[in-house]
């Protein structure tokens, strides 16, 4: 078969119909088909392999090597292509967990990026962790963590909290590490692929000097500066009760309920019943703010409404364990609770020490 004829050019950016139509062209190149069928199988026996940096859970996932020197290869749009084809028979060769289909959207980020920012260019350092920048930042943190979250909610029926602080920092942290490695990689195989006519530039810029040094460093503060600021708007202006599972919802509505029936008798320690409105966790202060609503609880109303529900359904689960764990509309609708008071608690995440209780009662309007 002869060898597919192609124009050797190097863009300085992607942003052209050239660059794309010379990126779809690599799908009918015999060669980079098989290279890419060579990369997916590497890509997929290296998922679980792991350079450990600091045991047990800082290390370096080797696959991200294979990523990025195939996309350097073969571009966007094979990018594309290998990335659902690896993720599928990852999860069916490699599985680590229940498949969750939106995960493939990360693998889909990091070959993507990686093609945007080493196909068909003049390789530099700059380049490089430039790619590794935005994939550990918008791939890696701001995609990944909502797919986690979904996943535990869709898929495990658990709370996750959106963005954690160890997996940002690792990813911050490495960061500098994968670069300077990655270039180093490339560096070596780039004159290979570039003598058998893979790549279109030798790799002779890959070389980190001072000023590659000098934008890690600008990189690595810029990232820390956007996740702190998006973390402490995130903290400060969305509620995590709203996140609560179930089993969390009723946990917390009895240690509040408990924290009002202690510190205050304005109503029947038996009666009350508290409910979470919204909770706000301060960022980096370790304390969780509680907005709570308090009712009184009218036994013999909710004896009469257990026997009505049982009578229309004995598997009936209503009953006070289900109150409990009632958030704000449902305890709002349910008419053997009474709206009576509002409190405002603040605790200590580690310890749950109450820091400062604040409770006022709602009085009925006369009529």
């Amino acid at each position: 078969m002869p060898r597919l004829q192609k124009n050797p050019t190097l863009y300085p950016h992607p942003f052209s119909k050239a660059y794309w139509r010379d990126a779809a062209l690599e799908l009918k190149d015999v060669r980079i088909l098989v290279f890419t069928a060579l990369m997916i199988a590497l890509r997929v026996a290296m998922k679980n392999l792991r350079i450990p940096v600091f045991p047990p859970n800082v290390y370096i996932n080797t696959a991200f090597f294979i990523n990025a020197l195939s996309a350097m290869v073969f571009g966007p749009v094979v990018a594309i292509l290998s990335a659902v084809i690896t993720d599928t028979l990852g999860c069916i060769l490699v599985p680590s967990g229940p498949y969750f289909f939106p995960f493939i959207l990360t693998e889909i980020g990091g070959g993507l990026i990686f093609s945007l920012f080493l196909y068909r260019v003049r390789l530099t350092p700059t380049r490089v962790i430039l790619s590794r920048f935005c994939i550990n930042l918008f791939v890696n943190i701001l995609l990944n963590a909502p797919l986690m979250y979904l996943y535990y909610q869709m898929v495990l029926g658990k709370s996750y909290v959106m963005f954690q602080i160890p997996q940002i920092a690792k990813n911050l942290f490495m960061f500098p590490i994968e670069s300077v490695l990655l270039t180093i990689f490339l560096s070596i195989l780039a004159p290979v692929l570039y003598r058998n006519g893979m790549i279109y530039d030798k790799g002779e810029g890959l070389k980190i000097r001072g000023k590659q040094i000098a934008l890690l460093v600008v990189l690595f503060a810029v990232g820390v500066a956007s996740v702190v600021g998006y973390l402490y708007y995130y903290y400060s202006t969305n509620s995590i009760s709203k996140d609560f599972t179930p089993e969390e919802r009723y946990t917390v509505n009895c240690t509040m309920t408990d924290h009002v029936d202690d510190r205050t008798d304005l109503w029947q320690d038996e009666n009350t019943v508290c409910i979470v409105e919204s909770a706000h966790k301060k960022f980096f202060e370790g304390e969780t703010t509680y907005n709570v609503l308090v009712y009184t609880l009218d036994k013999e109303a909710l004896d009469a409404k257990i026997a009505e529900a049982r009578a229309e359904d004995p598997d009936s689960t209503y009953g006070l364990a289900e109150i409990h764990g009632y958030s704000k509309t449902p305890a709002s609708k349910d008419d053997v609770l009474t709206l009576v008071g509002e409190a405002t608690i603040v605790c200590q995440d580690k310890t749950g020490q109450v820091l400062s209780f604040a409770v006022s009662e709602i009085v009925e309007p006369a009529e």
